[in-house]
């Protein structure tokens, strides 16, 4: 048994020579707080993307050279700070970041097109500030077919809507939102919570006093996990469906079994997903990590998919990055587990990106559809 790679360290404000042969990507990753249970397996899918890329040319010749911080917003140090330190002292070349859209917020303030970023996660759209490349799936890709899947099995009129307050629950709700009147559904309940809530058990009990009969949860990480776990324990899975876009194989490991009945996700990517593409990804990761290397997931195989964006962008565009934007269309192609090398144009990624519901089963996910999105994102 090959032992699991080790992690690069967190970058702590330490100097840099600002000379260096390699290229030098700020990696962008939540090491604490809510988000922090997703942290090994983002550093393990960026290794896996950068042992590709450094086995040819690395990027623009050089090889490539990870510089992580930590991007949860719990950070003791924000994540702004760093970044803008280091694109300041020269001593970097592009930032992969997987992190909450309130991050990505400040973020867009720091980075001004000075290097060019790739935002890898799932996200509320809409991002069109140049040499800024949002590639994950938006509400529109995600809860509207889902949405419409589980009417169509359950017929449920009354949603219940709980999430973190910060920018991608609540205009992911206002989507769903649309979605479920269009279907002659109502809101039943609508809540925002601060990370690292306490008391998730009455926060449960108020979704039931509501008369729900589905919950879309937009709680990420461990929230997500606590709530679920009060759920569970309550046995409201008897009563009330739920829905997540942003709930993963980490999620599901620390929710267990009986936290999860009744529990779907909706993602273009899980690591039980029987492709071609995911199969060869597969061997290559646990070939590098190991049998016990972390779990795969969407929120990681977003960023092996962004080194990959990365790398292409800038063989295709050269200089010219600075002045597009995630709507551009561009030439050219990029490694993904999800599917065959993609276009890089975000419309072009719609129409052939593949949208899955799955049921959470206590170890993993079971995928039971594929979806397809409600419209072209802009």
């Amino acid at each position: 048994m090959r032992p699991p790679t080790p992690l690069p360290a967190i970058f702590d404000g330490r100097d840099l020579s600002v000379a260096a042969d390699s290229f030098r990507v700020a990696l962008l990753v939540p090491m604490c707080g809510a988000a922090g249970i997703w942290g090994p397996s983002c550093i393990a899918s960026a290794q896996l993307a950068v042992r590709e890329l450094n086995a040819a040319d690395g990027i623009k010749g050089r090889p490539v050279e990870l510089i992580m911080i930590d991007s949860a917003i719990e950070a003791k140090t924000p994540t702004e700070v760093l970044v803008g330190s280091l694109i300041a002292m020269g001593v970097i070349d592009a930032v992969v970041g997987m992190h909450i859209s309130a991050v990505h917020q400040r973020l867009l303030k720091t980075v001004r097109s000075r290097v060019p970023y790739v935002y890898t996660p799932l996200y509320e759209g809409g991002e069109r500030t140049p040499g800024v490349f949002a590639i994950g799936d938006t509400p529109d890709m995600q809860l509207g077919p889902a949405i419409e899947w589980l009417h169509q099995k359950y017929r449920h009129r009354k949603w219940g809507l709980v999430g973190n307050d910060y920018i991608w629950p609540r205009i992911s709700n206002i989507y769903a939102k649309r979605k479920i009147a269009a279907l002659g559904g109502e809101i039943a309940y609508e809540r925002y919570l601060p990370f690292g809530s306490e008391s998730l058990e009455d926060e449960v009990l108020r979704v039931a006093e509501s008369g729900a009969e589905a919950v879309l949860m937009t709680l990420i990480g461990q929230d997500a996990v606590d709530f679920n776990r009060a759920f569970g324990h309550a046995a409201m899975d008897r009563r009330m469906i739920r829905l997540s876009c942003v709930l993963e194989e980490n999620c599901v490991l620390a929710c267990g079994a009986d936290s999860l009945r009744r529990m779907y996700s909706a993602a273009s990517y899980f690591g039980a997903l029987q492709t071609d593409e995911n199969t060869a990804f597969k061997e290559r990761y646990f070939a590098l990590h190991g049998d016990r290397a972390p779990m795969l997931n969407s929120i990681g195989q977003s960023l092996y998919e962004g080194f990959h964006f990365l790398h292409s962008l800038l063989d295709t565009q050269g200089e010219a990055w600075a002045v597009l934007t995630s709507s551009a269309g561009r030439s050219g192609t990029y490694k993904s587990a999800r599917r065959k090398a993609s276009a890089q144009s975000q419309h072009a990624l719609a129409s052939h990106t593949d949208m899955y519901l799955a049921r959470a089963d206590g170890i993993g996910f079971e995928i039971i559809s594929r979806l397809s999105p409600d419209r072209p994102r802009n």
